[in-house]
């Protein structure tokens, strides 16, 4: 058994080794307050639903970022972030080295957890956090930064606009994810044209306005369903006309039906 490791990042960003191990654990609800390191961050949990923020200065590193069990995000080096648990979350962090970290995508991703990337977050917790050169510690790490350099990523990504107005509009939206308010309204609201409100949406974030409330709506369907609230009670309040639409729509997001999804991440 692996000696007891220290829970504080900053212990972890000038380790002598490209890939440093942390776990930590999590009550529901805990929030962590806007930070940034030195390395990169893969976030990954064994239980419970993260919710990620950051600033909206650009499309790919601005937005909130949904990271349910199964699923793990990529933090590149420098990037202010806030995180949010829903259910009590079980965190293991990998912080690599930014001269390593390089190698790896330059903005943040929600990425695909396979078995093998799985067995090797976990894996790489028990051993020392500055392991030898040769030993079992390094052939995890090396074996880490090969399977992170192709992973598929997944669309789990709220992009945040810059314009105040439509900053407005998607607080909006956020307020009433179980209404269907359509584009005309909010653009009343916001002072603005339906047809430029579509048009400097699209720019500013990247997606279209139906398809962003639909992210937002994946969104927090994740953690609440993470809190094991019943689908009935999730698609209801998030305004779906039934529970079978509800799991059309996460089945279309993620592949797999909520049950399924999260009878999964449990075992």
């Amino acid at each position: 058994m692996a000696a007891r490791r220290s829970t504080n990042a900053e212990d972890y960003q000038r380790v002598a080794r490209p890939v440093a191990a942390m776990p930590k654990d999590f009550p529901s609800g805990h929030h962590i307050a806007p930070h940034s390191h030195e390395r990169g961050q893969l976030i990954y949990a064994t239980t419970g639903v993260m919710r990620v923020s950051t600033a909206p200065k650009d499309k790919e590193n601005g937005g909130t970022w949904v990271v349910p069990p199964q699923r793990a995000l990529w933090i590149p080096p420098g990037i202010a972030h806030e995180i949010h648990m829903s259910g009590a979350v079980a965190m293991r962090t990998l912080y690599i080295a930014a001269d390593t970290a390089a190698a790896l995508p330059g903005s943040c991703q929600v990425i695909e957890v396979s078995d093998l990337l799985r067995a090797l977050i976990l894996a790489a917790m028990e051993e020392p956090v500055e392991y030898e050169a040769g030993s079992r510690g390094e052939a995890i790490a090396q074996l880490l930064l090969h399977e992170l350099r192709g992973v598929a990523v997944v669309p789990l990504h709220l992009p945040l606009p810059q314009d105040a107005r439509l900053q407005a509009v998607c607080r909006l939206m956020l307020d009433r994810l179980s209404d269907n308010t359509d584009i005309e309204t909010l653009a009343r609201e916001a002072g603005m044209s339906s047809r430029s409100l579509a048009r400097l949406f699209q720019r500013e974030t990247g997606l279209g306005f139906q398809a962003w409330r639909q992210q937002a709506r994946l969104a927090e369907a994740l953690a609440q369903l993470s809190g094991g609230k019943p689908v009935a009670l999730v698609a209801r309040d998030l305004g779906y006309a039934s529970p079978a639409a509800f799991t059309a729509m996460f089945r279309r997001s993620l592949g797999i039906t909520p049950g399924r999804y999260f009878s999964r991440a449990h075992s």
